[in-house]
């Protein structure tokens, strides 16, 4: 058969046929793994073996666990106390609530359980400087933090402190030892700001008591004066509302001065506090406007002079009348916390001595680094057999890569490529 025109030997524009490299099939992958089944299940058992040995080197650790949350004791006192203030219950709650207790504790506490007070607790108790060798205080707390977990509960709320050691009992007494820092931390924090609060509150309830005095002298000379005075009903009721709308005015005004003890101005408790107070003054200022025939109560400038003096004196002296009422019993509360001596955790789980390590597995250690070993071996006879097939021309190009690196004579060694 003769070959076409383009083909000839004598053509010019030969072209020569290169051999077509057909893609390794399952087969060929399976042959190669069993030609090399030695090396690559040996190179993995012997990356077993030598896993297994340096595992038994590795110390057993051991995890104590706690669990706490954050207690609730004075909750019950304070709204047997607050039952007693009738309408004013639930603003007198929300102030007490921002300025004796905070809105919530579960990040205040986890804050505190990692901050260097407690720790110093730690290691002052159980001499941590010599138990972990350490020269610096510092390396300590940086140790603490390696060793211990702190978390809280998203739904719950329940804070858990887990500590790992190499010794089980140190591990429980750490776990547990939080908890009691925590608890001494929190307790005197709870003492001085209750004695705050009572200070303040004993200054202001002077204060308040003064003003109820002058206020029902100022009554009692202008009813001698004038005699009875007849005030319609509706009248009466309106300064009595006007009456209670001041003295929430001035709880809000005690709790904001709590508030700013506190917080800085640009706080959501200190914004909440303020609004508070101007939504209260509106309704104030409307009550005691002339009235634009809106209103459900008559206004008190609607009344004839004499009576408006009337009402002003009796409004004056029913709401300084109710806000000694309010500060006397606030203040007894501020005394009761202030003397209270109960702890402000609740344990639902303390620490026991871990019978069982939490780790190393060295079972799931071995397992995976036999693993890894044997894709390892099995991928780089792959490899080999791959550029081994190559051409000479292709694996002189790899050869002055490897060159770049210094690595042209192990590639020759283990590839066979002709330089």
């Amino acid at each position: 058969m003769s070959l076409p025109e383009n083909t000839t030997p004598e053509h010019p524009t030969a072209v020569t046929e290169q051999p077509v490299v057909q893609p390794a099939t399952f087969f060929d992958l399976l042959l190669t793994i069993l030609e090399y089944k030695k090396m690559i299940f040996g190179t993995s058992f012997a990356v077993a073996v030598v896993t297994a040995i340096l595992s038994l080197f590795m110390s057993n650790i051991y995890t104590a666990k706690t669990l706490i949350l954050p207690g609730d004791e004075g909750k019950g006192l304070m709204s047997a106390m607050l039952g007693q203030l009738g309408g004013l219950s639930n603003l007198a709650g929300g102030a007490l609530g921002g300025a004796l207790g905070g809105p919530t504790k579960t990040d205040l506490y986890i804050t505190m359980l990692k901050s260097e007070t407690v720790k110093d607790q730690l290691i002052d108790k159980f001499k941590l400087m010599e138990v972990f060798e350490a020269k610096k205080r510092s390396n300590i707390y940086r140790r603490l933090d390696a060793i211990s977990k702190i978390s809280a509960g998203k739904k719950d709320g329940v804070i858990t402190i887990t500590v790992d050691n190499k010794d089980p009992k140190l591990a429980a007494e750490l776990a547990n030892a939080y908890v009691d820092a925590l608890g001494k931390l929190v307790t005197d924090l709870g003492m001085a700001g209750a004695g705050d609060n009572r200070l303040f509150l004993e200054k202001r309830l002077a204060e308040a008591k003064v003003d109820v005095s002058k206020a029902e002298d100022n009554l009692k000379r202008f009813q001698t004066a004038n005699k009875a005075i007849s005030v319609p009903d509706q009248v009466r009721a309106s300064f009595e509302g006007i009456a209670q709308l001041r003295a929430q005015l001035t709880l809000q005004e005690i709790q904001l001065g709590m508030l700013q003890r506190q917080f800085t101005d640009n706080s959501q408790e200190v914004k909440t506090a303020k609004a508070g107070i101007a939504s209260l003054r509106r309704q104030i200022a409307t009550l005691e406007g002339g009235g634009n025939g809106n209103n459900v109560l008559p206004a008190v400038g609607a009344m004839p002079q004499l009576g408006q003096e009337y009402v002003r004196l009796m409004r004056e002296f029913k709401i300084q009348e109710a806000v000694l009422e309010m500060l006397t019993k606030l203040y007894e509360l501020a005394k009761i916390s202030e003397g209270k001596d109960v702890s402000p955790i609740q344990i639902i789980q303390k620490a026991k001595v871990p019978d069982r390590k939490s780790r190393p597995a060295r079972s799931k250690i071995v397992l995976a680094t036999s693993f890894i070993a044997l894709v390892g071996s099995a991928y780089s006879v792959f490899l080999q057999k791959k550029i081994t097939d190559m051409s000479e021309e292709k694996k002189l190009r790899w050869v002055k890569l490897t060159q770049c690196f210094g690595l042209d004579k192990l590639f020759l060694k283990y590839f066979g490529a002709k330089a």
